[in-house]
């Protein structure tokens, strides 16, 4: 667990637009239960409360989201796996639920959990240096707390293969030349953009028709996301397996990992038994 709170809750200078902030820079502002329970809490408040009219997710430090943190999930027990992948799915539901404009504001890297958490945000805006990621493969884990789902119906299905299976890094202009972030703008500026963008909508936009096409449009996520069950406890038995902890705790020691067999899924031949 953290020494501090890993979620920064404020106002903008507008102070109808809540900032909510991963704000563990010193540790690359990766999630954890206390994390995601803190942020989960902060976009419900600002759901609820009346003259709070939209939300910017960002980050502190040079990273906006490392992605889950893996010191973290290598020691959770399978149970353990099952309550954080059900807060994670909860945070994600609030942010495509509310009907108030969410908009993240991305710097540095975008990994994993993070590239997900932005992902389920209405619109992103990112810095010229931002970069994006679905690494879990690499790692032994799955990339199924939205990634697997989302990202077929945001890139389509090839370029989300391309990213889910190799763990490719996008640039911020791929990114968006891919349809998976909105606005590329110069460093530094994400949030201060992100806030504009929030303002703009809040200022011109019909609240009504605004959370009526988001409502609409959401039974086209909640097509990937139908499975969200299965994918929690196949997660669970994955983290809780021995190849995702051997990787994990080579990928923190910065240690090559060691090859493992790929295996097809059909049965014997007759002619093998």
């Amino acid at each position: 667990m953290a020494d501090h709170p890993t979620i920064d809750v404020g106002r903008a200078n507008d102070d109808r637009i809540a900032l909510v902030r991963l704000d563990a820079p010193d540790r690359n502002n990766v999630l954890d239960m206390e994390t995601i329970l803190a942020f989960t809490e902060a976009i419900t408040a600002a759901d609820r409360t009346e003259d709070i009219q939209g939300t910017v997710v960002s980050a502190t430090g040079e990273t906006f989201c490392a992605g889950a943190d893996l010191n973290y999930l290598k020691d959770l027990s399978f149970e353990e796996g099952i309550r954080f992948m059900t807060a994670y799915f909860e945070a994600l539901d609030i942010l495509r639920d509310t009907g108030k404009p969410v908009v993240a504001g991305v710097q540095g890297i975008c990994a994993a959990g993070g590239n997900e958490l932005a992902s389920a945000c209405d619109l992103i805006v990112a810095e010229k240096s931002a970069r994006f990621t679905q690494p879990e493969v690499g790692v032994g884990a799955t990339a199924a707390g939205g990634g697997v789902q989302l990202l077929p119906l945001i890139v389509g299905e090839k370029r989300a293969k391309d990213l889910l299976l190799t763990g490719r890094m996008l640039d911020a202009e791929e990114a968006q030349a891919f349809g998976l972030i909105n606005r590329v703008v110069p460093k530094g500026d994400a949030e201060s953009r992100a806030i504009d963008l929030v303002e703009a909508i809040i200022d011109t936009k019909s609240p009504q028709a605004y959370r009526t096409i988001k409502a609409i449009l959401k039974p086209w996520t909640n097509v990937g996301l139908r499975g969200q069950e299965m994918a929690r406890e196949l997660t669970a038995h994955i983290w809780d397996s021995e190849e995702f902890r051997e990787r994990a705790a080579a990928f923190l020691a910065d240690e090559d990992f060691e090859s493992r067999p790929f295996d097809g899924v059909r049965p014997p031949a007759r002619s093998e038994k």
